[in-house]
């Protein structure tokens, strides 16, 4: 149950790291294709092709102003599916917060979208490694009726057996000298199903996980996955039950790789967001 990539460390990762690279064709001589500058025509020539624009430009825009006619083809395309939007609606999502966790969601799909989101970064955060906070960040986003359940599956998964494998301290903490990294990004979000009472919600996320240190054996790595809320509405969009699967993953980029200490020092001084639909 517990989100992020802490579970693929274990596991052995994410797989390959194959490239892709495009080479654009290659031209030569003029790029423009030598062409050579027409003669000049008479006035009158040059009158008659002017004249013929204007009709088809008049033709044209009449044409495209035009309203359907309700044929197999208008309807056709009224039938084909709208891509979802990709940029933020730059509606403010919640005034307020809970135990440093956004708060207050409107009551429909931007809100349930927005609440999903933020719920995700939560409970891929550091803080879930701690016992005390674990607990507070699944009592303050679980729904009451699944607040126990939920809090007894993450308690397992964060076991000090599980802590020993990652290279952590049994409560949790990094080794001396090391920075533990376990951060979650949201990069869009999806409404798989909806209702005025409930809601399943599809995040697609970045993370990073891992120790930053010089004599860390789990070096800070990233990966891409997707967290999908079940969620109710109960005065706010709580959740009900999470699930999670590896990627879409884009192709690794050729950026050259940072030093643990810059890793460590970015994630301590770069803090995170609050996320809106």
């Amino acid at each position: 149950m517990s989100l992020g990539d802490e579970q693929d460390a274990v596991d052995g990762g994410y797989g390959g790291s194959g490239q892709t690279r495009t080479r654009l064709p290659e031209r030569s001589g003029d790029p423009y294709g030598g062409a050579r500058r027409p003669g000049r025509r008479s006035s009158s020539r040059s009158m008659v092709t002017v004249v013929a624009v204007v009709v088809l430009l008049i033709a044209a825009i009449a044409f495209a102003n035009r309203g359907g006619d309700g044929t197999s083809s208008d309807r056709a395309a009224g039938n084909k599916p709208k891509a979802a939007p990709t940029a933020a609606t730059g509606t403010r999502p919640v005034r307020t917060n809970t135990s440093g966790i956004p708060s207050g969601f409107a009551h429909d799909q931007q809100g349930v979208q927005s609440a999903a989101a933020n719920y995700a970064a939560a409970l891929g955060s550091d803080g879930m490694f701690d016992t005390a906070r674990r607990h507070e960040i699944v009592q303050t986003l679980a729904d009451p009726s699944a607040a126990n359940r939920l809090q007894s599956g993450f308690d397992a998964d964060y076991s000090a057996d599980f802590m020993k494998k990652i290279g952590l301290n049994a409560d949790g903490t990094a080794p001396a000298g090391s920075t533990f990294v376990n951060r979650t990004m949201p990069a869009g979000t999806k409404v798989t199903s909806y209702s005025d009472s409930a809601a399943t919600v599809d995040v697609w996320c970045n993370g990073l996980f891992g120790l930053a240190g010089d004599s860390s054996t789990n070096p800070v790595t990233s990966g891409w996955f997707t967290v999908t809320m079940k969620m109710r509405w109960n005065g706010d969009w709580k959740v009900l039950e999470t699930s999670q699967k590896t990627g879409p993953t884009p192709v690794t980029g050729d950026n050259p790789v940072s030093g643990a200490d810059e890793i460590g020092k970015a994630v301590q001084e770069f803090g995170g967001f609050t996320y809106a639909r």
